[in-house]
């Protein structure tokens, strides 16, 4: 069975280890709320969406042990909301660019009208932690 996770470009940017499809990682696995990610990925995607990765202190239990097998890096086009009091920017439902990656690393090859937001990566439970 395959699970699909959200992986944050900052968490990776921050702290995360370099990976890519066939490596096996241990990762604090969280389950994902398709509302999180509906801007982002677009509300398809989003209810695919199984768990997030979490090393950032959220969470219990053991980290569980993956097999990599496909990464997409997500880009999306940020905004200010019409009429919104906030100035922040905020993902464009219907923007989403999905790149396949052979490594992820938190950093991505800049594209032009969008900005890199995280991973989507499909991955297998393996019986024993890296």
């Amino acid at each position: 069975m395959t699970l699909t996770v959200w992986v944050d470009d900052w968490q990776m940017q921050c702290c995360g280890e370099d990976f890519a499809p066939g490596d096996v990682v241990s990762w604090q696995l969280l389950e994902a709320d398709p509302e999180d990610y509906a801007d982002v990925v677009g509300e398809d995607l989003a209810a695919g969406i199984d768990f997030h990765e979490e090393h950032h202190g959220e969470g219990e239990g053991a980290p569980t042990a993956l097999e990599v097998l496909t990464v997409n890096e997500v880009h999306c086009r940020l905004a200010v909301t019409a009429g919104s009091a906030e100035r922040m920017h905020r993902p464009v439902p219907g923007s989403t660019v999905l790149v396949a990656a052979e490594k992820a690393d938190g950093w991505a090859k800049e594209r032009p009208g969008v900005r890199f937001s995280g991973y989507l990566v499909t991955a297998r439970r393996v019986a024993d932690p890296p």
